[in-house]
C-alpha cells in the first residue's frame, strides 16, 4: 500500500516494506527535493536497522556498523551522509518501536553524530511528524503498527511539491482519503452495532459521529475527556457540541486506549 498526502509543502508516502519507502525516497531526490528534507520511518529494533539500511548505494545492507555507535538508542553519522546513513531508534506511543533513517536524523542528533545522541529519543518523538496536519497523525501511526513504512518529505515550492506527486503516484500511490476510508471501514460495523445498541439512528449520524471518533484519535486530546478537550474541539470541529460527536469522541478515546503500545 502507498498513500500520499499533501500539506502545505509536506509529502507524506505509506509503502509495505521498508526497501519500498527508500527507493521511493531516492526517487525524490532525483525530482530536486532536498535529502536533508526526507525521514524515512520503519517498524523495528535498532539491531534491525543495521542489517536494513545501507550506507550508500555502493555498500552492502548492515555496513552502516562502519560509520556509527549505538548510544541510547541512537546512530550518529557525519554530515553529509548519504540518505539512509543516518539511523535513530525511539519508542513511539501509540506505535512501538521504530527506525528512522536518513540525513534529516543526523540534523536532530546535531553536528556531535553519536556524542549528542543521548536525549535523540525524545528528540525524535517531538519532531517525527512535525510539519504534517495533526489529525492525520494517526494514521501514518497505524501504518507503522501494521508493519508498513512512511516517507516524510518537504518540498522548497507548489511546483516541486507536484512534481514529488507524480513521482510517488507513478508508484502505485494512494490517496490519503482512500486508506482513511478502509481504515474506517474495518471498524464501522462495531460503531454501528454500539451506537445503535442506544436506540441511536447511526445511518443519520456517522458523518458527525466519525468526525468525533477521530478528532480522539489527535495527539492533543489522546487520553482526555471530552469535557476537558472540549474547548479545544469546539475550535477545530463545527459539530463539536453534538450529543453524537461526544459519543463518536468517547468512542475513538476508548479505541485508541486498546490500541497496543508496544
Amino acid at each position: 500500500m502507498l498513500c500520499l498526502n499533501y500539506f502545505m509543502k509536506s509529502i507524506v508516502g505509506v509503502f509495505e516494506t521498508f526497501s519500498a519507502a527508500r527507493h521511493a525516497a531516492e526517487s525524490l531526490t532525483a525530482v530536486g527535493v532536498d535529502p536533508q528534507s526526507i525521514r524515512v520511518l520503519a517498524p523495528g529494533s535498532p539491531e534491525e536497522a543495521w542489517d536494513r539500511v545501507p550506507v550508500a548505494e555502493t555498500e552492502q545492507p548492515g555496513m552502516g556498523k562502519a560509520v556509527g555507535g549505538m548510544v541510547g538508542g541512537a546512530v550518529g553519522v557525519a554530515a553529509g551522509a548519504p540518505l539512509g546513513a543516518a539511523l535513530a531508534s525511539l519508542l513511539l506511543p501509540g506505535v512501538g518501536p521504530i527506525i528512522a533513517a536518513g540525513i534529516t536524523v543526523a540534523a536532530i542528533l546535531g553536528a556531535g553524530g553519536v556524542a549528542a545522541g543521548v536525549a535523540v529519543g525524545k528528540s525524535l518523538e517531538n519532531h517525527i511528524f512535525s510539519g504534517l496536519p495533526e489529525d492525520e497523525v494517526f494514521f501514518y501511526e497505524d501504518a507503522l503498527r501494521r508493519g508498513h513504512a512512511v516517507v516524510i518529505a518537504f518540498a522548497n515550492d507548489d511546483e516541486q511539491m507536484e512534481a514529488a506527486g507524480r513521482v510517488l503516484e507513478r508508484d502505485g500511490a494512494e490517496s490519503l482519503n482512500a486508506a482513511r476510508e478502509s481504515w474506517w471501514l474495518g471498524i464501522r460495523s462495531a460503531e454501528k452495532e454500539h451506537y445503535e445498541a442506544h436506540h441511536e439512528d447511526f445511518q443519520r449520524d456517522e458523518r458527525t459521529y466519525r468526525e468525533g471518533f477521530e478528532a480522539a484519535l489527535r495527539p492533543s486530546v489522546r487520553g482526555m475527556t471530552y469535557e476537558a478537550a472540549f474547548e479545544f474541539l469546539r475550535k477545530h470541529y463545527p459539530s463539536a457540541s453534538e450529543t453524537c460527536f461526544r459519543h463518536g469522541y468517547e468512542r475513538g478515546q476508548a479505541h485508541f486506549a486498546r490500541v497496543p503500545k508496544q
